[in-house]
């Protein structure tokens, strides 16, 4: 009762007199309580005390169980003591206390998050000398970590492994893969991918779709990016704003300006703010075809989108606060090509005096500017 009292007071000195003394009268001291003051100790980042508190506990003889192993485990992981943490288990499992899956997956966690492979590979050598399998959380924890670094082929082989013995693979860890492959350049492996996935009847979302149509695009295969715009529409699944920039900057980029175009006006006409640079670039590119309708329908977008952050911008600067100078360079341009000089002469005036300062007032006018 007295060592509870004492570490719910944080009084972690005096739990380990009380503890020494209850030891040397003979008193027993369950397994549980010293569990409990080990998770005081780790919600309270005393790992040092934790780490003397368990070994006091073995050496003493109280028959300690994974249970408040897992506790010291979990509290040396938080802190990025991996190899020591590693190196606990192994000679706890030589004394016979063996770390159980729960264990075992705080420990890959903490190197998958870090990306400490080397310690990784360790832990399941132990883990497969010890006997113990993955589980599905095991499975999440080291696609997620692998997809993340870039080992991409070892995470797809998790998702093989997992269909192997029928374990439930879901869109989130498909979408890490194809997502992976994506950004190598792997575009083709990630649509393959996505075909098995639908074959297995896992069902894929807008992440799945971003993650395709994204990687298409960057190799500028446009007519494949916008097949599975198709798909994911016939799905049901709404392009949003981010697939919308990607599509008209793609197109852009390949010289598409009829597609970048229609795109972009599909996306001011679905209710989202289109991005005030690209709609200069495409309306500079079709006034040079004459095609002037086309070009003012883009200037009148530009003018809508560049007057509530000007006005907010002059009131800020008015109201003694600087400028930040990113926001008046992307719209000073804008204020040029619609033909306001004296605007545009003003907001040159202040990136001039302006030192850019002042984040948050800032911010205000940045939420009024795409």
């Amino acid at each position: 009762m007295m060592l509870k009292v004492y570490s719910d007071n944080k009084k972690f000195e005096q739990v380990l007199k009380t503890f020494d003394y209850m030891k040397n009268k003979g008193i027993d001291i369950d397994e549980r309580t010293c569990t409990v003051h080990l998770l005081s100790l780790k919600i309270n980042d005393q790992m040092r005390l934790s780490l003397e508190f368990f070994n006091r506990m073995i050496e003493t003889g109280i028959e300690v169980s994974v249970y408040s192993l897992t506790v010291v485990v979990e509290g040396l992981c938080q802190n990025g003591e991996i190899r020591q943490c590693r190196e606990l288990v192994e000679e706890m499992v030589i004394k016979g206390i063996k770390p159980n899956i729960i264990t075992y997956n705080i420990m890959i966690d903490a190197c998958a998050k870090r990306w400490s492979f080397e310690e990784l590979n360790c832990i399941l050598a132990l883990m497969e000398k010890e006997g113990e399998a993955f589980n599905i959380n095991t499975y999440k924890i080291l696609i997620d970590g692998y997809s993340s670094f870039g080992k991409i082929k070892e995470a797809e082989k998790l998702l093989l492994e997992m269909h192997g013995r029928d374990l439930n693979v879901d869109t989130h860890m498909y979408n890490l893969v194809i997502n992976g492959y994506c950004n190598k350049g792997f575009v083709d492996k990630a649509l393959l991918l996505f075909d098995r996935m639908s074959i297995r009847g896992v069902n894929s979302t807008v992440d799945t779709f971003w993650a395709l149509i994204n990687g298409n695009c960057k190799v500028g295969r446009m007519e494949i990016a916008m097949a599975y715009v198709s798909k994911m529409q016939r799905k049901g699944i709404e392009l949003d704003q981010v697939i919308f920039n990607i599509l008209v900057h793609a197109n852009f980029r390949k010289g598409m300006v009829d597609e970048a175009y229609v795109m972009l006006i599909e996306m001011v006409r679905s209710g989202f703010d289109a991005d005030l640079s690209i709609c200069s670039k495409i309306e500079a590119a079709l006034f040079k075809l004459n095609r002037f309708e086309e070009a003012k329908q883009l200037v009148d977008i530009i003018k809508g989108m560049v007057d509530e952050p000007y006005v907010m911008l002059i009131e800020m600067v008015r109201s003694g606060f600087d400028a930040d100078l990113s926001i008046c360079s992307k719209i000073e341009p804008a204020l040029f090509k619609l033909n306001r000089f004296e605007e545009a002469k003003q907001l040159v005036d202040i990136m001039v005096k302006g030192d850019g300062s002042l984040e948050n007032s800032a911010t205000l006018v940045e939420e009024n500017l795409v």
